[in-house]
């Protein structure tokens, strides 16, 4: 980074760190005490949609890296496309399966990566349920190395919890590295684990 760009508030953009994803069981448990939110088993890579023959190895690659798994029971990683265009690799585990979860997550960020698909990964999400059913996401922006809540309404359509977002905000900021600009807390409309 140069002087001018100091002098013009340019920053140097942040690189992803996946190793940020394996903070997400410590943090969930602050979360449970804190705010009443367990894991639901439930976690997510979205990425720019890609077609063609190099991702599809990569995605048997990812498939058979999660096969291999014994503790897992139904699909490993299903891939699905939301309404928007965008798609997702899903992996499904039991809710006391969290740490199991981030492996997934961080095995398929990494896979993609390896393979030549950085720059298509958006983000990845582990899902939370409370008592009351409200829904909640903490989401990993890739291209920021930071994550933030995402809570949808239930029955609002797409509308979301903001005041719930802010509280999950307070209470996780000294477990995660959470994103201080509220302008990239992209709501997730079309996630499918949500």
């Amino acid at each position: 980074m140069g002087l001018l760009d100091i002098l013009l508030g340019r920053t140097k953009p942040v690189a992803p760190d996946l190793d940020q994803l394996f903070a997400l069981p410590s943090a969930a448990l602050t979360l449970e005490v804190a705010a009443g939110f367990r894991p639901s088993g439930v976690g997510e890579v979205c990425f720019a949609t890609v077609e063609g023959a190099a991702f599809e190895q990569t995605h048997r690659e990812v498939q058979a890296l999660l096969d291999a798994d014994a503790d897992r029971t139904g699909p490993p990683v299903e891939l699905r496309q939301d309404d928007y265009g965008y798609s997702w690799l899903v992996s499904r585990r039991t809710p006391g399966q969290l740490p199991e979860l981030v492996n997934d997550l961080h095995a398929v960020n990494s896979s993609l990566e390896a393979n030549g698909f950085g720059p298509q990964l958006l983000c990845s999400l582990a899902a939370f349920t409370d008592d009351r059913d409200r829904r909640l996401a903490l989401v990993y922006l890739y291209k920021r190395g930071s994550f933030y809540p995402f809570a949808p309404l239930p029955g609002a359509g797409e509308r979301r919890d903001s005041a719930l977002e802010l509280q999950v905000k307070s209470v996780l900021g000294s477990d995660l590295r959470i994103e201080q600009d509220l302008g990239r807390w992209f709501p997730v409309w079309g996630a499918p684990g949500l």
